[in-house]
């Protein structure tokens, strides 16, 4: 079964179209390395909540949209070893010059559990 990573940022509002671009460049990367699939979003109904929320989670400021990426591959193995080259890719200090606050990211990896046909 396949194996999800799962990130949730909050970006500048002014920042969206380097936000794409940088998603853009990075992204090809995580599919060369054995990805299968890879979303960016741009949060359009991110409700708050009275307890918690997306928002609070990445501590959203007034000017600043939540996105929720994921990146899908065929299992943990592929993921686990394409991480491994991504990380020791020679374009990947370029990513740290992302157009976000990456101290404020929530990511994990997760195993489906249900995987409904589309």
């Amino acid at each position: 079964m396949s194996y999800i990573d799962g990130f949730v940022i909050a970006v500048p509002d002014a920042n969206r179209e380097q936000f794409i671009g940088h998603a853009r460049t990075f992204d090809a990367i995580f599919l060369e390395f054995g990805a299968t699939r890879v979303m960016e979003c741009w949060g359009d109904d991110v409700p708050e909540g009275k307890l918690t929320d997306f928002r609070r989670a990445v501590q959203a400021k007034p000017d600043e949209s939540v996105a929720f990426s994921w990146i899908e591959w065929p299992d943990k193995a592929t993921r686990d070893a394409g991480m491994a080259k991504i990380m020791n890719d020679p374009r990947m200090p370029a990513a740290s010059d992302m157009p976000f606050d990456g101290k404020r990211m929530i990511f994990g990896g997760f195993a489906p559990v249900v995987s409904l046909p589309t």
